[in-house]
């Protein structure tokens, strides 16, 4: 008998009251991404995974699901979080989202 395992569902959903992308997996909260909503940008400035649900690569699917909203949405980003800078320095299709003229 084969034992056939479905692929986890995961979403990714922008929670703007608590200022935080989160990331969900088979409706449980895997991670957030948090930011500081400024005029035209977000300061991303934490990003966490649940030790529960470490490498699976959420915090990546994560960060590019709220950088390809941002590009959407035409702001720009200021990657505070190591994370989300990493991720941008080894995504160079998202560079121009960053904001160089603040630090």
């Amino acid at each position: 008998m084969l034992d056939y395992m479905s692929e986890p569902v995961v979403s990714v959903a922008d929670d703007p009251e608590r200022n935080r992308y989160e990331v969900w997996v088979d409706g449980a909260l895997a991670g957030i991404a948090a930011y500081r909503p400024e005029p035209g940008r977000r300061v991303f400035v934490h990003t966490e995974i649940d030790p529960a649900f470490s490498g699976r690569g959420l915090a990546g699917t994560l960060v590019r699901a709220a950088l390809d909203e941002a590009r959407a949405h035409g702001v720009l980003v200021t990657p505070v979080c190591p994370f989300v800078g990493a991720f941008i320095g080894d995504h160079p299709e998202y560079a121009d989202l960053v904001d160089d003229s603040r630090e």
